[in-house]
């Protein structure tokens, strides 16, 4: 079950959003949004959407080894253009396995390990994120149609599964750089990201 918890505004240096606090399971996840009519999107909006998983190294700390910070900002300056938008930031930090397990798995990608093997080696899935409570933060805003940010067919499908009309997925192409060209290279191969 996942339950809104509270909301105030968020100014920030790509526009002025509304910040939302929802709980699922124990943990929380930050929703910004742009452009709501009474609490909920307009029955016709289509609405400029990305779901990012957190990172704190990328997001926070500026890493080079993921393109994770990068994909981040491209989604807030493209929502600051938009009259409606919406960012679900999901509190699931290194595929879900959590900060100190994902600094773990950069010791052994330092040592030739891709991030998909390193997540195994450690004892867990490659990926184990949960996209499980998306329909309920879609449905609490309305959200029937969506411009989707994403490379991840995995979110496709939970958006598409939660009953949302994807109307154009905009593919994110930023944030390449040597450091993180084996990473891209194991997103393409492995995860299967479009």
């Amino acid at each position: 079950m996942t339950e809104f918890i509270t909301q105030a505004l968020l100014p920030t240096a790509h526009g002025e959003f509304d910040i939302h606090v929802f709980e699922h399971k124990g943990q929380e996840h930050l929703v910004l949004v742009k452009g709501l009519v009474d609490g909920q999107f307009p029955e016709n909006a289509d609405v400029l959407s990305r779901v990012h998983s957190e990172c704190l190294t990328g997001d926070g700390l500026f890493s080079l080894r993921c393109d994770c910070g990068p994909q981040l900002e491209f989604a807030l300056k493209a929502m600051g253009e938009a009259e409606h938008a919406l960012l679900i930031y999901l509190r699931q930090e290194g595929r879900g396995i959590g900060l100190t397990e994902k600094i773990k798995a950069y010791q052994l990608q330092d040592q030739g390990e891709d991030t998909f093997d390193a997540n195994v080696s450690l004892g867990h899935a490659p990926d184990n994120r949960s996209y499980d409570m998306l329909a309920d933060v879609l449905g609490h805003f309305a959200v029937q149609n969506m411009r989707l940010m994403t490379n991840n067919p995995d979110k496709i499908e939970a958006i598409v599964k939660a009953g949302i009309n994807i109307t154009e997925r905009i593919p994110l192409k930023v944030g390449h750089n040597p450091h993180n060209q084996a990473y891209l290279q194991t997103k393409l191969d492995k995860f299967k990201h479009l």
